[in-house]
């Protein structure tokens, strides 16, 4: 099973990706807001950090599979100049809205606060892979009791939870999270797991391009995918280590990761 971490510029080691092999991917760039990640890829101005952001999205098309999808996280600054371009390679079949469910504390008196990711959804074609019943969301018991009329006995979206919504309302991780790791930006498992269940099979490739704190590669970990992830801060990948053997002792798993 392929399980890599490499800490390399991912423009620099793309092109040892085979092409069409990719089931997944699950990019998390920088947004070009100033974030201090050990380096300036955060600091480019808005036009290099496009023209940076649709140098990496040519140099992975061709990796990904016909049914495979590519999710991008990114802000509401650049989505529209992103997914228009995006939309010329990709089948645009979602955007999500992450809210991060921070609270009313303060903020700008001259705008409205900022409270979410945009998240895009792509696939290669009409053909990709999405299992909705991985991912469906469990009724309460309350709900399912009040739907028990006989029309709606048996019927599967009962039983086994409704479709998510595209919007997604999972708490950013705090400080004192106990799933918090030392990055500034770090998505939450929750998310991630709900993008690799519903848009990968088992066994399936995942291509993460920007490693950061490695949740990607801690979901594909959890849930028997193959994962290939680039980060090019020696610090996160240290990180990204120890997290991974932590959870590998966790779960008693019993599978080789390669550290390049």
């Amino acid at each position: 099973m392929n399980f890599h971490l490499f800490n390399e510029d991912f423009l620099k080691g793309v092109d040892r990706l085979k092409e069409n092999s990719i089931d997944l991917v699950i990019a998390d760039p920088p947004y070009s807001l100033g974030k201090d990640y050990g380096n300036d890829s955060d600091k480019k101005s808005p036009k290099d950090f496009l023209n940076w952001t649709k140098e990496w999205i040519t140099a992975v098309e061709p990796k990904i599979k016909e049914t495979g999808s590519l999710y991008i996280f990114t802000t509401w600054r650049f989505a529209p100049e992103i997914f228009s371009f995006m939309k010329t390679k990709f089948l645009m079949i979602n955007e999500i809205i992450w809210d991060r469910k921070v609270p009313s504390m303060g903020g700008s008196t001259r705008r409205f606060s900022s409270v979410h990711d945009t998240i895009g959804f792509f696939a290669k074609s009409k053909d990709y892979y999405f299992d909705i019943d991985s991912v469906r969301v469990p009724y309460d018991p309350d709900t399912k009791k009040a739907r028990t009329r006989s029309i709606f006995v048996g019927k599967k979206w009962l039983e086994m939870g409704y479709n998510p919504k595209d919007v997604w309302s999972v708490s950013r991780l705090h400080k004192i999270h106990r799933e918090r790791e030392n990055h500034p930006t770090q998505k939450p498992l929750k998310i991630i797991e709900r993008i690799v269940k519903a848009s990968s099979p088992e066994n399936g490739v995942v291509l993460d391009p920007f490693a950061g704190s490695g949740t990607s590669l801690v979901a594909c970990l959890l849930n028997n995918r193959q994962c290939l992830a680039y980060e090019i801060n020696p610090e996160y990948c240290s990180i990204i280590k120890k997290r991974l053997q932590r959870i590998k002792k966790q779960e008693k798993l019993n599978l080789e990761i390669s550290f390049v």
